[in-house]
């Protein structure tokens, strides 16, 4: 990944001093087209960055930090920030208990994984309507807990299948990077799994589930 990272770094800092007008005044248009070249060289960095996360959690080069971590409450704060879908009429419904939903993982990782299922779903949802995210506990032994983002009629067959023969989790979706692909192992690297909406309704919804913390 080096040899990836440092060019693009290169053209990204030059593009940087361009735009600050160090090589000379710039008309609107020039402003403009740097611009969105800035943008575009940014977010092949981050490809790259997700390039090389994903390499070293395959190959267990990465270390997932565990502590406690409330689901339930990242989940409330990794949607106040979520405005995927407003332009759209797409709204983001919550349901979470009133008490903790204690699972081990790592808390950043683990919220970006949250935040990758839920861009996910308001991004992929083709009209106005409702998104729900549950997170749930199924006393099974031992306990998962559970979170589901999708249409409400897809979540209890959505539920349910992750405790039979979970759907495969189509991770490979166009306009998510490999946000989705880090996601799945991140979750499958603390003991849990992630799986898609069964059926003809792959992307109609997708969850995923981790050992509650005894």
């Amino acid at each position: 990944m080096h040899e990836l990272r440092t060019p693009v770094t290169v053209v990204c800092g030059y593009l940087r001093m361009l735009l600050k007008e160090h090589g000379g005044p710039l008309t609107d248009k020039q402003k403009k087209m740097l611009q969105e070249a800035e943008r575009s060289c940014e977010r092949i960095g981050a490809v790259v960055g997700e390039l090389s996360e994903l390499g070293k959690l395959e190959s267990h080069e990465l270390a997932v930090s565990r502590q406690e971590v409330d689901l339930a409450a990242l989940l409330r704060e990794v949607a106040s920030d979520m405005h995927e879908g407003d332009d759209r009429g797409v709204r983001l419904e919550l349901r979470v208990p009133n008490q903790p939903v204690t699972v081990t993982g790592d808390r950043a990782r683990l919220g970006a994984a949250v935040k990758t299922l839920l861009h996910a779903a308001l991004r992929e949802r083709g009209e106005p309507g409702v998104i729900v995210a549950e997170c749930s506990v199924v006393d099974n032994s031992p306990g998962w807990a559970v979170l589901a983002v999708g249409a409400e009629d897809t979540l209890p067959s959505l539920i349910q299948a992750g405790f039979s023969t979970p759907p495969p989790f189509d991770e490979w979706r166009g306009g998510l990077g490999l946000t989705l692909p880090v996601a799945r192992r991140v979750v499958e690297a603390l003991g849990g799994a992630l799986w898609s909406a069964p059926g003809d309704r792959p992307r109609a919804g997708s969850a995923l589930k981790l050992p509650i913390r005894t």
